[in-house]
Parts: C-alpha cells; sequence; structure tokens
C-alpha cells in the first residue's frame, strides 16, 4: 500500500517467507515494539515503519481477517502509540504517527474494528496531547486527524468521544480552538469538524455543547467575523487605485465562507442551538454593525461602523445565502420599518455592566478567549476532581478505584434524570432560555403588527410605502434604501440597493407580509392591484439615465433594474404598470434607440457586435449571486479595461466599448419594454436556428446551381460533394439515394462566419474555414469546418469563390437592413451596397431560405416529381446565360417562379454566377480569356457591375450616366488596370441591356 520495501523486517534470518499482510507478521511487529519501548536516535526510523506495517496489516486484517484486531486489542497495542508521543520524541515521530493516524482511521470500514480502536479512551488521549502546534505540517495532520474523526461519528460512536460524565467533549474542544487560526485550510478542517458534531442527533451531547461551549464559541465567531468586515472596509477606504484588489477578493471570500458556514449551522436545524446562533448574530452583528451603519457614517463615535457601500453589499450577501426565517424576519423587520430606538437604551446598559453574558445590539469583543471560556465552563461542570488517565505501560487505573467512582457516576445520573423530569435546570441553561424566549416574544410582536397591517387597503399600502403620507414614522433604513436609487452622478450605491432588494424578494425565509408593507412583492407573490410607486419611478429614472449618452450607469446595474421592474409591476394577471410609468418606460427606450443610432454603421464590426451582445445576453442572464460575489464592484466604477474588471460591472472606454453598451441598453429596454406590453418579440435574433438548414435536412435542388468539388478535411478524409450557396448559408449536399434531383445535407453553416482563402500551389483548390459563433465576445471562436475544397478545374473554382464571397456580402447587407428597420432608419437601396442593384419589390420578396420552407420533405413524399441536378453538368456559363435570357424582357419583372422557388446559386441570390455578355454568356471559352478581343479582366468585372439584381428603368438611364462619366471611367479603368477603350465598350453593352 505505501510503495516501500519492507526488506528491514526480519532481515535475513530467515523470515523472508512471512507475509507481510498476516497475523503472523503483526505477532512480530509487537515483538519489535516490546524491543524498543524508548524512543532513541538509532531506532527512531525502525519504530516508524513499524507503526506504518501495523497499520498496513490492520487495515487488511479490517476487510480480510477479524482475528488481526483481536489480537491488537488483546495485546493494547495502541499504547504504544501513546507512550512514543509521550517521550517527546521529535517532530518527525509525531508527524509520521499522526500521518499513520489518519490513513488507520480512513480506510476502516467495519464498526467492530472501529469500535476496537476507539476503546480505552486512548484517541482522546492524542487528541489532547500538547503538539507543537507552532510547525506547520504537525498543525496540518493534526487537524485532519481530527476531521478523519469527525466523519465516523454517529449515534453509536460519539460515546467513545464524548463523556457525559465527565463533561468532556476533547474531539470538539480542541477544534473549535483552531475557528480563529492564520491558516484558511485550517479554519475550513474546523468548520468541517463542527458542522459533523452538530449533525448528529444525540441530545446529550448536543445539550452539553448548547450549555457549556455555544455562547463562547459564537460570541468569539461572530466577533472575528466582524474583525473581518471591518478589515475589508478598511482595504475598501484606501483602495480607490484598484491596487489591493488580491487583499480585497480574499477578505470578500472569507465572509461568503462565513456566511455558508452559519447557514449550513441554520439549515442543521437544531432548535436551542439556532437561537443561540440567531441571537448573537443579530444582537453582536448584523444590527449593530452592518444596520448601523446605513444611517450612521460620522466615525467619530463610540460604535465602530463601515462604510455604505460595504453594509449594502454585506447585508445583501446575508439575505441571498442565508434563509433562516427568524433570522432573516427580524433583520428584514429593521430595514424596512425599524428606527434608531433599536440600538438606545438596552445596549447601553449591558456595555455599562460590562457582563460575561450577550450584549444586546453591540458589537464588542467578547472578555475572555474561546479557550479561557472553555476551561472556565469545564471547571464549573465537573462533578467531582479527577485527573486524566495515568499512561504507564498499560494506562489501567486501580480497579477499586474505578469501581467507587462508577457508582458516584451513576448516583449523579440519577439526580441528573430526575432532575430534569421535574423540570429543573441549572443556571446556565435558565439564562439561555431567558434569552431564547425574550427573542421569540419580539417576534411575536412583530408578527402580530403584520397581521393588523393586513387589513390596510392598496391605497393605503401605497401612501404607507411611499411614506408621503404618514409623518410620525420614522422609517431611516428605508428611506436611505430610497434616496440612494439617485443616480445624477453614478450608480455606485444604487447598484448595492438593487442587489439588497432583489435578495430580499428572493429569500425563501422573509415573511411576504413584511415586503408587502413597501409593495416589494415576493418572487412569487400573489394577485396584487398596486406597486409601489416610488421604486417603481427611482427603476424608471435609471433606466433614463442609462439611455442617455453621458450616462453613468452600468450595464449590471440597468439589468439588475429591469428584473425589478418586472416583478415589481407583475402579477398573475399580467403587467398592472400606471400609463403614466410606462409611457416614461417607453420614453427611456425611444432614447436608447436615438443612442444607438450614433453608433450604426456599414462596417462588418457593428454586425458582428450587435449578434454577439444579443447571444451572451440569451446564453448568460445576470446572476446575482455571482455578481456579489465579486469583491470589484466594491471599489468606485472605472472606465479602463486594465483593471480586468468585467465589462458589465464597469464603465465603457473608447467607441467600441460605447458602442456594445449602447447596443446591450438597447435591448435590455426593448426586451422589457415588450415584456410589460405583453408582446412576442419577433425580429431577434437576426439569425433564427428554426430557418436555418440543418445536417441531415432533406432538400429540393431541381433547377439548383450546384458545384461538385472534393472535400479534404484536415485529418486527410476526403469525400465528395456539392455546393450550393443560399442567402446566410452554404451547403454540402449529397444526392439522395431514393430520389433524383433531391440532396441530403451533410454540413450547413452560416457564411457571414466564413473565411475563403486561395490555395498558393493549386489553382482549383480552396481553402475555407466556417467558425461557430463565440459564446462570449472574449471566447475565441472555435472552427466547425476546416478543409480544403478541390473542384474540377480553375473555372469552376473561381466561380465557387466568388459566389461565397458574394454570399457573404449580401447575408451580412440583409443582416444590417434588418438592423436599420429594428432602429427605425431608412432601409439602405440596394444599389448602394457594395454595387449590388435589383427592384425595390424584388428585395422585399427576396427573403430568407424562401425555398427551404416547402422543400424540406421526407423520403416518402409522393408528390415529389422526378428531377435532376439541374446545373451539374453544365458548363459555369450555363446558369449565366440562363440568367440573362429570364431577365433580358424587362428590368421591373419581378423574379421568376424558378428564382423564387429554389435556386441556390441563381442569379437572384448574391451568390449567384454572375451575368455578362451575350458572348460571353453563350462561350464557355470566353470565360477562360479566349475571346473575340475582349480581356477577361474586364468580364470579370462586367461580373462585379451586373449581378442580376434589377434596379427601375429610371434608375438604370440614371446609372448609365453616372456610369459613363469620364471621372468614373477613370477611377474604374485606374483601379483594374483596364484599357479605357475595352471598358467603355464593355459598358456600353451593360447599358444598352
Amino acid at each position: 500500500m505505501f510503495g516501500r520495501s519492507r526488506s528491514w523486517v526480519g532481515g535475513g534470518h530467515g523470515k523472508a517467507s512471512r507475509s507481510i499482510h498476516s497475523l503472523d507478521h503483526l505477532k512480530y511487529m509487537y515483538h519489535v515494539l516490546t524491543k524498543n519501548t524508548t524512543v532513541t536516535d538509532h531506532n527512531r526510523n525502525l519504530l516508524v515503519e513499524t507503526i506504518r506495517s501495523i497499520t498496513e496489516i490492520l487495515i487488511w486484517g479490517d476487510q480480510n481477517d477479524s482475528s488481526v484486531f483481536d489480537f491488537f486489542l488483546e495485546k493494547n497495542m495502541f499504547v504504544f502509540f501513546l507512550n512514543i508521543l509521550r517521550q517527546k520524541s521529535g517532530r518527525y515521530v509525531c508527524v509520521q504517527l499522526l500521518q499513520t493516524l489518519n490513513i488507520l482511521f480512513e480506510n476502516i470500514s467495519h464498526e467492530t474494528s472501529l469500535y476496537y480502536l476507539l476503546s480505552n479512551n486512548y484517541v482522546n488521549s492524542i487528541i489532547v496531547h500538547k503538539f507543537d502546534f507552532s510547525d506547520e505540517e504537525i498543525m496540518a495532520y493534526y487537524i485532519s486527524f481530527l476531521k478523519t474523526l469527525s466523519l465516523k461519528l454517529n449515534n453509536h460512536t460519539v460515546h467513545f468521544f464524548y463523556n457525559e460524565h465527565m463533561n468532556d467533549f476533547a474531539l470538539y474542544t480542541e477544534a473549535i480552538k483552531f475557528f480563529n487560526h492564520p491558516e484558511s485550510m485550517v479554519r475550513i478542517a474546523v468548520r468541517t469538524i463542527t458542522l459533523n458534531v452538530y449533525k448528529v442527533d444525540n441530545q446529550p451531547m448536543l445539550h452539553y455543547i448548547r450549555d457549556k461551549t455555544a455562547v463562547p464559541y459564537f460570541s468569539n465567531l461572530v466577533w472575528f467575523i466582524g474583525s473581518h468586515v471591518i478589515e475589508l472596509d478598511n482595504c475598501v477606504q484606501t483602495d480607490e487605485e484598484h491596487r489591493n484588489r488580491g487583499k480585497l477578493s480574499d477578505l470578500v471570500a472569507e465572509h461568503l465562507d462565513h456566511l455558508h458556514y452559519l447557514n449550513d449551522i441554520l439549515i442543521i436545524n437544531c432548535e436551542f442551538l439556532n437561537d443561540v446562533l440567531t441571537d448573537h448574530l443579530l444582537n453582536r452583528l448584523f444590527l449593530p454593525l452592518y444596520v448601523y451603519s446605513l444611517v450612521n457614517q460620522d466615525k467619530g463615535g463610540e460604535r465602530p461602523k463601515i462604510s455604505l457601500q460595504v453594509s449594502l453589499y454585506l447585508l445583501s450577501q446575508v439575505f441571498l445565502i442565508i434563509h433562516y426565517a427568524p433570522l432573516v424576519n427580524s433583520l428584514a423587520e429593521v430595514i424596512l420599518n425599524g428606527d434608531l430606538s433599536v440600538f438606545s437604551s438596552k445596549a447601553e446598559q449591558d456595555v455599562q455592566k460590562n457582563s460575561a453574558k450577550s450584549s444586546i445590539r453591540c458589537f464588542i469583543k467578547p472578555t475572555e478567549t474561546l479557550e479561557r471560556s472553555l476551561e472556565i465552563n469545564k471547571q464549573k461542570g465537573k462533578k467531582r476532581v479527577q485527573k486524566r488517565p495515568n499512561y504507564k505501560n498499560v494506562g489501567e487505573e486501580d480497579e477499586e478505584e474505578r469501581q467507587s467512582e462508577d457508582t458516584q457516576d451513576d448516583l449523579d445520573k440519577t439526580k441528573s434524570t430526575e432532575a430534569s423530569s421535574k423540570g429543573i435546570r441549572t443556571s446556565s441553561e435558565n439564562e439561555e432560555i431567558e434569552m431564547v424566549i425574550m427573542e421569540r416574544c419580539k417576534l411575536s410582536e412583530l408578527s402580530i403588527s403584520a397581521v393588523t397591517e393586513q387589513n390596510t387597503t392598496d391605497e393605503e399600502k401605497s401612501a404607507a410605502a411611499s411614506g408621503s403620507e404618514i409623518t410620525n414614522w420614522n422609517r431611516p433604513f428605508l428611506d436611505m434604501v430610497y434616496n440612494a436609487l439617485d443616480c445624477a452622478e453614478d450608480d455606485y450605491y444604487a447598484l448595492f440597493v438593487l442587489c439588497l432588494l432583489y435578495a430580499m424578494s428572493h429569500n425563501k425565509g422573509i415573511d411576504p407580509v413584511k415586503l408587502e408593507r413597501i409593495q416589494l412583492p415576493a418572487q412569487h407573490a400573489e394577485e396584487r392591484n398596486s406597486y409601489n410607486h416610488v421604486l417603481a419611478e427611482g427603476l424608471i429614472r435609471i433606466m433614463n439615465y442609462a439611455a442617455q449618452p453621458d450616462g453613468k450607469i452600468r450595464l449590471a446595474t440597468l439589468e439588475l433594474g429591469c428584473l425589478l421592474l418586472k416583478q415589481l409591476v407583475f402579477s398573475k394577471n399580467g403587467s398592472i404598470i400606471k400609463d403614466v410609468h410606462l409611457a416614461c418606460l417607453e420614453g427611456a427606450r425611444e432614447e436608447s434607440v436615438h443612442l444607438l443610432r450614433r453608433f450604426y454603421k456599414g462596417e462588418e464590426i457593428f454586425l458582428d457586435m450587435f449578434e454577439d451582445e444579443y447571444r451572451s445576453m440569451t446564453i448568460k442572464p445576470m446572476n446575482v449571486e455571482y455578481l456579489m460575489m465579486d469583491a470589484s464592484i466594491l471599489l468606485p466604477p472605472t472606465g479602463t479595461p486594465l483593471t480586468g474588471i468585467d465589462f458589465v460591472k464597469r464603465l465603457p472606454c473608447g467607441d467600441v466599448e460605447r458602442t456594445q453598451r449602447a447596443i446591450r441598453v438597447f435591448f435590455m429596454l426593448r426586451s422589457l419594454s415588450l415584456h410589460l406590453q405583453g408582446e412576442p418579440e419577433t425580429q431577434l435574433p437576426l439569425t433564427r436556428e428554426e430557418d436555418l438548414i440543418k445536417t441531415d435536412d432533406v432538400l429540393d435542388l431541381n433547377n439548383s446551381d450546384l458545384i461538385a468539388c472534393t472535400v479534404i478535411t484536415k485529418d486527410g478524409g476526403q469525400v465528395q460533394r456539392f455546393l450550393a450557396v443560399d442567402i446566410y448559408q452554404m451547403s454540402l449536399v449529397e444526392p439522395d439515394v431514393a430520389r433524383l434531383g433531391w440532396g441530403v445535407v451533410k454540413f450547413a453553416g452560416l457564411l457571414q462566419d466564413m473565411q475563403v482563402t486561395g490555395v498558393e500551389d493549386d489553382s482549383r483548390a480552396l481553402n475555407i474555414i466556417i467558425h461557430k459563433p463565440a459564446s462570449s465576445p472574449h471566447s475565441k471562436p472555435f472552427p466547425i469546418l476546416q478543409a480544403t475544397f478541390v473542384f474540377s478545374d480553375h473555372i469552376r473554382c473561381i466561380i465557387a469563390k466568388q459566389r461565397l464571397a458574394k454570399g457573404r456580402i449580401q447575408a451580412r447587407r440583409m443582416k444590417m437592413q434588418r438592423i436599420a428597420a429594428l432602429l427605425d432608419l431608412p432601409v439602405q437601396p440596394s444599389n448602394e451596397v457594395m454595387g449590388f442593384g435589383h427592384s425595390s419589390a424584388a428585395a422585399s420578396q427576396h427573403l430568407p431560405f424562401r425555398f427551404y420552407d416547402h422543400a424540406r420533405r421526407g423520403s416518402s413524399d409522393p408528390t415529389v416529381q422526378r428531377s435532376v441536378f439541374a446545373s451539374v453538368d453544365k458548363v459555369p456559363g450555363f446558369a449565366v446565360a440562363q440568367c440573362i435570357n429570364q431577365h433580358h424582357p424587362s428590368p421591373l419583372s419581378s423574379p421568376s417562379p424558378s428564382s423564387g422557388s429554389g435556386s441556390t446559386g441563381r442569379c437572384d441570390s448574391v451568390a449567384a454566377s454572375s451575368a455578362s455578355t451575350p458572348s460571353v454568356a453563350q462561350s464557355p471559352s470566353g470565360l477562360a480569356g479566349k475571346d473575340d478581343g475582349g480581356c477577361l479582366v474586364c468580364r470579370r468585372l462586367t461580373v462585379t457591375v451586373d449581378t442580376g439584381f434589377r434596379s427601375s428603368s429610371s434608375s438604370c438611364n440614371r446609372n448609365s450616366r453616372n456610369i459613363h462619366s469620364g471621372r468614373f471611367l477613370h477611377k474604374i479603368s485606374k483601379a483594374h488596370k483596364v484599357n479605357r477603350a475595352c471598358l467603355v465598350s464593355m459598358l456600353a453593352v451593360v447599358t444598352e441591356r
């Protein structure tokens, strides 16, 4: 098991045949221990290896041979371990012994074996041994040993650790002494040990913890948490330049660990422990430090205080994590309806008394350390004076003394049982019970007042929430919440207030009646007819500020405000928002539209940003729990990305980030407006999954332009496919074996995410990469296709490259037009975009995926007519010639039925083979450059000018005049290095057509 040689065992004395895992070998190890009872420098390594061997044999015997443990118990071999520890044998032996014991208890699975090891109280003796805890390695192995033992606790094994007669629970009391250890892993282990102890349903043990350890432990724990909070606040106050974010993050993480630990204790639902803990948290931490700091920012007072932003931040964490009803209800009652009188009289009296009892609503340091308090309580609780066992070679006491003590224990136990049956309690129990009863009486009084307020009308509730008609009711904490929503300068405090309101409304432990007092509905509130107008107006003002060009509202604040407004004005029957508030919200939405218009551009970057931001918002909506785990929002809002703060949690920097912010603001306010008006979203996203071609779709490809190619993937595989291009996608299809003229899609990708490059040493091949849309703007796009496409000749390769390039341009142009429609901008004429031109009627009919809706039929559809892949065996110019013939009668005619129903590569698509002169269209050799005196460059330029998208006759005449202008010809001829006379003759043909 340990991977070490055992050659030292038996040496060369004929013992090689002895099995290492056997009872005989254990007997031999026992013989070695008896011969080496004193630790020296010479036998130290021998003893350590002997203990390791014994541990390995015990683990083997637990699973294979029960006689091993019988022998171990019979010879009382655990005593040797104790003797080695008591001899102060040095750090090396202590570390190895603790490590070995930890491995032993981790791997014991049978309860009987565990009982053997825990008997005779030897394990408790090791627990209370005075180790040198200044050594980090000893400390680590010791606390791991205690944690391993705590994992073995249950109703049966707890009796080996808790001595009811002695009022001693060494495993627990020794562990909690390290609750504030500087090393975080030690503190985490202590929390694990205490939770494992609290989960054991043993009433005598739990009563011991409540009576003897709960008050000192919880009071010191609360002080330790509060000290960390004050250190966190000091770090925030002195780190305006974001230089100590690492330390600040560690402090926030520590506070979160504390809250999760406290919540873990509360959800165990041990009532009397929860009562003590709730009392200390409310009256020694949350109220006097967190809540009191909301309205008292004067640092000169006697009471310790923290800054407003830290107080709001920590209270939000409390309500997000802890859901224990008595605690969160009392805390929410003070915040929503309390005043400063809760801190006045009782706290001052307790401070003056300076007693050891829990001071009410005052954050003060305990008078005694935890270790000292545990020792005092232990001395008070002793029923007799008794020494710890004498650990000589056998560790046994005189039989008569033990019998007399057992008799006395029985008598004491009988008296204790009788006293309990008569309801008699000790003085410490009485103090705790009085404290709990007082707290429960306070909660009952609050609940009675809540019931009284249920009888008010909705109008009275609204007035009470706003505080406009109540003059004698002073609620400074609630007033602070409303005032902090003012974002005229920045949203530093507003973000924390919104988080606090969100956390309170989503807390499952808070009574909804308390929230209804300020008309803040819970997450699953019942039907209602009114809402908090003051809060709604504050949220709408935040949205108005966010839509301003110079707004200082971060995206996280705006998104959280939208979430709260939806929750505030929505009931089961829909939106109950007032018309005036809806009008103000629509005004903010219009402002966001005007703001985004300022950044609307024709470059590719805007479209990519638009779709990336929408995708990011859809995939990753705001998680308030994660937001409140980020320490960076505690620092003043900054506008530089150099801090590493997430974009939504800071202000924008530069035009690109301002564009991103404007897009996000537009999306949020548009979504909120549609949601409140009960209207569905019909225009976003720009690319809908249900409209796209998918793998294994069966398509009708009759009369479609397809190009045969060989696809060579990155791993060397080769497949024969046909390339088809549509409005938004390129597809690779193979013929359907069941029907002629139909194809099965084997791959489909968006044109706008495609990169096409030529192969340097092969004019018949193209390198094509299609990326999957990134989940976030910062993630690297993942290629879903990276392959080389090899065509039959270089002509088809040029045509395929042209189709893909133009298809990409047209796909992006159409999406930009849809964005323009969203922003109420005039749609850009087609003939002004990349040289394309067609009539507005054709543009309105040129919708994406126009033929796929009726082309996706199953392979067994009987209505399908036989057809062929019309253009596969044709020369590349065949589709061009057919396109010219179709469009020749009139440029105003609408697209033909074939172009409107099925062409993926026709002239009605941007990716179509472009029209040329009749001679070029009818002669395949003309495209290859073997013409009647013209040049190939001129013909390619013709392809660029005339794409099959026809404008009206008036616009054609106007364009003709522009084309024949001298300046235009000069620019074209210079850019393309074309003979001017050849260019004039070519354009004359185009103009004539």
